[in-house]
Formats: C-alpha cells, sequence, structure tokens
C-alpha cells in the first residue's frame, strides 16, 4: 500500500514538473510580418506581381506580408537591403534575373555578390521579348534577315530603341547585332513605353520590347514585330521566333524569382518555397499574370539557381565583347 501511494505521488510530481516547465520548446504559429522587397516604383508590372503574390501569401497562411518598393538605383537598393536583413524568413526579395546576371558586368561597383549574398527561394514569372519595326522601315522587311539586309544597304547604323541603358532589351539588341552581323545605334528611353512609341511614331526604326507591350500596338498596325526571343509563338502566333528564323542564342527570357540572405536556413527557404509553388497554382493567379502579361514560371530554388549561375556566365562575354562601358 506504501509502494503504491508512493509511485502516485511520483507520478503526481513528475506531471506538476511537466506542467510548469518553460514552454519554450513548443513551435508557436509565426506572425512576423514577411515584407517583399522590391526595386521599382509602384504600378509596374512586376509590382502587380508582388502584391499579388503578398495578398495571396496572407491568405494561405495567416502571415502578414506587405511590399516595400525600395526602388532607386535600377533595383540594386533592394538587393541591398535584402542582403542586410535578417536572415530569419521576415524579408524576401522579388527582382528580374538581370538585376543579378548581368549587373555585375553593367556596373563598375555592386554592394552585393549575387552568387554569394542571396538565396534563391523560387521562380515565380517570366516574360518574353519581341523585336518591333516602325513606319521607318520598308513593309517588305518581315523577319531578321529582311532587316539585316536592308540595314546594311543603308550604309550606317541602325538606330535601335531600348527600355534603358545596360538592361535585358538593351543587352538583347546588343546580342541581336552580334548575331545577326547588324551595326545598331543603341538609344536608350526611360522604360520600354516611350521606346515603342518612339518605333511607332517613326522616330527610331526598331526597338527591342516585351512581348505583351507591342500587343496592342501590333494589332493596331501601329508597329510589326519581326521575331521573338520566346522557345516557342505565344502572344504573336502569326510570328516567328528568333530560333525559328535561324538564330537560337536569341532564345531568352528574363524570370523574376524571390530570394532570401544568403544564411537563411533550409528549413524556412523550403517552407516558403512551398508557399509560393502553391500560390502560383491558383487559376486566380494565373489569371493575373495573364492580365499583367507575364508568364506563370513556378521554378523550384534549385533550378533557380542553376539558371542563375548559367545566365551568369552566359551574359558576362556578351557584355564585354559588346564593348560596353560598365556604368558607375
Amino acid at each position: 500500500m506504501a509502494a503504491t501511494l508512493l509511485s502516485r505521488r511520483r507520478m503526481l510530481a513528475c506531471a506538476a514538473a511537466i506542467l510548469g516547465a518553460p514552454s519554450i520548446a513548443v513551435p508557436q504559429p509565426r506572425t512576423t510580418t514577411v515584407r517583399l522587397l522590391l526595386g521599382f516604383a509602384p504600378g509596374g508590372v512586376l509590382d502587380g506581381v508582388c502584391r499579388k503574390l503578398a495578398e495571396r501569401w496572407t491568405a494561405r497562411t495567416g502571415q502578414p506580408a506587405i511590399v516595400e518598393n525600395r526602388q532607386g538605383a535600377a533595383g540594386r537598393l533592394a538587393i541591398a537591403e535584402l542582403v542586410r536583413a535578417s536572415a530569419d524568413g521576415s524579408s524576401l526579395l522579388l527582382t528580374p534575373a538581370s538585376t543579378l546576371t548581368m549587373y555585375p558586368y553593367v556596373y563598375q561597383r555592386l554592394d552585393y555578390d549575387p552568387l554569394r549574398d542571396l538565396s534563391p527561394v523560387h521562380g515565380v514569372a517570366a516574360t518574353c521579348f519581341a523585336l518591333a519595326a516602325g513606319p521607318a522601315v520598308p513593309p517588305s522587311v518581315t523577319g531578321v534577315r529582311e532587316l539585316a539586309g536592308w540595314a546594311r544597304a543603308q550604309g550606317g547604323p541602325l538606330p535601335c530603341g531600348n527600355s534603358g541603358s545596360g538592361g535585358m532589351q538593351h543587352m538583347l539588341a546588343t546580342l541581336l547585332a552580334r548575331e545577326a552581323r547588324l551595326e545598331l545605334t543603341h538609344v536608350p528611353f526611360r522604360g520600354g513605353a516611350p521606346s515603342m512609341q518612339a518605333v511607332a511614331a517613326g522616330d527610331v526604326p526598331i526597338a527591342m520590347v516585351t512581348e505583351s507591350s507591342a500587343r496592342t500596338l501590333h494589332e493596331a498596325r501601329k508597329l510589326r514585330v519581326l521575331a521573338t526571343t520566346g522557345v516557342r509563338r505565344t502572344v504573336f502566333p502569326e510570328v516567328a521566333t528568333f530560333q525559328e528564323q535561324g538564330w537560337a542564342t536569341l532564345s531568352q527570357r528574363e524570370w523574376f524569382g524571390a530570394f532570401a540572405p544568403a544564411r537563411t536556413p533550409a528549413g524556412i527557404l523550403e517552407q516558403q518555397a512551398g508557399v509560393l509553388e502553391s500560390i502560383l497554382g491558383e487559376p486566380e493567379v494565373r489569371d493575373a499574370w495573364e492580365r499583367l502579361g507575364v508568364l506563370v514560371d513556378s521554378v523550384a530554388r534549385e533550378q533557380l539557381q542553376a539558371a542563375m549561375r548559367q545566365e551568369h556566365g552566359f551574359w558576362g562575354p556578351v557584355i564585354r565583347q559588346s564593348g560596353f562601358t560598365p556604368q558607375a
């Protein structure tokens, strides 16, 4: 009887000890707000993508997600902010590929090393590009080969518009010049819309633009799309791709990815990647991407890392061989 009583006392003591123990080992739901950093101003396509992701992130996880537009220095300020952020899952960066794969060759100095200071989380979207011609180019020019022949007959460099010096559209035009043996004079504008308007007005013969942005003017016959950079026809089913016309090297697109600070634990990266993958599978999000003129591009972080390294290695020689002078 005494043994039984002692056993019961021990059990009660153990239970009391357990109940009184600190609860720090018990997992608590995450309530910390997630910042989605964006290096560009509100109102653009990438801003629309970012805000939709934030909305669906909050709805799916219950964890507040907000967009912070850290515009300036062509997206570099937001990247620098992420690199300084705590590696605890509270900050993510949404950025175009070119800020990581081209900028090391476009600028004299960066405050970050894209291959060392960022951890890929998940790819979220992508866009392809189009070579557009306006009324300054004869209607007989319907493709890249005809454009090259006509340009050579003019006896001088052909002006080509782009959305800004050192950006993806500029470097695509540089690649076009190399591959098609075209002599181009690059004409940078403050964004893609002014570049297209200049082509439509005949002020600039050609420009490299995004597929989605060229659709309206192409359908209105204000400009003509001569080739597209996708591996298959999408926005312009009647226009042959660069690859179909014999220039496979110009099969390029720009992806947009989510990144975390480099020291972020693998468990957090996997959790965040899972959330983004689920969001990108929603019909609502796919419809939103279509309205914004981008493609759903759900890419695992290992593949995103491989793409970043491959494109970093690809664009270096292209930019250096073009004679482009890195900017301060």
